[in-house]
């Protein structure tokens, strides 16, 4: 099984939204793939809690994969390069790590 976690830091406003209806929005469209992309066995995605840490990142993303391949044919589907290309748009931050579990 192979994970892949993604955080984001998101502008405090970029695409005529703020930063809270930008992350609501990501979060429906990344959930969304699970319909999508055969691949992607699991994916959950959290917006940071407003009454908690301000430096925190503003979004994460967990999912899972059964092989290094399904990641790569999900990292390079074009449904998630529409979504990713979204979130390129309205992000300032990024971090990512993928494991073998």
């Amino acid at each position: 099984m192979v994970k892949h976690i993604v955080m984001f830091q998101l502008s405090d406003f970029a695409e005529g939204k703020t930063k809270k209806e930008n992350a609501t929005f990501i979060k429906s469209q990344l959930e969304n793939l699970q319909h999508l992309i055969p691949e992607l066995k699991k994916i959950e995605v959290g917006i940071q809690m407003e009454e908690t840490a301000s430096e925190n990142f503003d979004l994460v993303l967990y999912s899972e994969f059964e092989n290094v391949e399904d990641l790569k044919i999900y990292i390079n589907h074009p449904e998630h390069k529409k979504v990713g290309a979204y979130i390129g748009k309205v992000k300032i931050g990024r971090v990512a790590v993928d494991y073998k579990a």
